[in-house]
């Protein structure tokens, strides 16, 4: 839990004072999406013949990556002054999508951290 927390920390203060725009690297985002797809349908092949560690290991790795970015790029949506931006009426979706990007994130990072005890 603190480490999610810290890793919302550093990626709000970094959103707030970047002027990188991470909205515009969608392809990107994509581009993990389908990285994690392909490593979810590898482990859902391997799994009933053996469960292999270090795979769900880099699908947990992947899998943080991505919504360590997405909450990034969500972050930067809300804020607006770049690209791509949510409108003040669409404060519901923001939201969600804040939120989800955290329980996900929580999610991954509790994957790694109960790996090592297999």
């Amino acid at each position: 839990l603190g480490i999610t927390a810290l890793v919302c920390l550093s990626v709000t203060v970094f959103s707030f004072q970047s002027k990188i725009d991470v909205t515009s690297c969608q392809g990107v985002l994509f581009s993990l999406c389908m990285a994690m797809l392909l490593c979810a349908i590898t482990i859902s092949i391997v799994v009933p013949f053996g469960y292999v560690p270090w795979l769900h290991a880099i699908y947990a790795v992947i899998g943080a990556i991505l919504f360590t970015l997405f909450l990034a790029f969500d972050t930067q949506l809300l804020l607006g002054n770049k690209r791509y931006a949510i409108s003040p009426e669409e404060y519901v979706f923001a939201t969600l999508s804040l939120y989800l990007d955290i329980i996900y994130l929580f999610s991954f990072l509790l994957q790694l951290s109960g790996s090592g005890r297999d």
